[in-house]
């Protein structure tokens, strides 16, 4: 299995995952949420992995703009995956896929781990 990351080419996480996943020359697939949405399948395939807790970034940007109400309709993992859906930029970035699971965020440690 290919190393599959997702996320925003823009934002600075992503960067920095990308630029250490260059700096090691290892192989991976990226894709960019704003031209590759993230469909339901694939959320509920991740949801097999990790909570959808976990995918849902709640200390962004769009999180932040979206009305009290809409926060606090999201309440379990229909009503995440839904949000999700409309707003790709709220998953946790990046997403890896790899063939030791999925890893969210940075995190060099758990890279060295899992993808070395």
């Amino acid at each position: 299995m290919a190393v599959h990351i997702y996320g925003i080419k823009n934002c600075s996480t992503v960067k920095k995952a990308l630029d250490w996943f260059d700096k090691k020359n290892l192989d991976y697939v990226f894709h960019d949420y704003k031209k590759e949405p993230a469909t339901l399948e694939k959320l509920e395939q991740w949801e097999k992995e990790v909570a959808w807790e976990q995918l849902l970034n709640k200390k962004g940007t769009t999180w932040r703009k979206l009305d009290p109400a809409e926060q606090a309709a999201v309440s379990d993992a229909a009503t995440a995956n839904s949000v999700l859906l409309q707003h790709n930029s709220m998953i946790k970035r990046p997403l890896i896929e790899s063939p030791k699971g999925i890893i969210l965020g940075f995190n060099e440690t758990e890279y060295a781990t899992k993808l070395s």
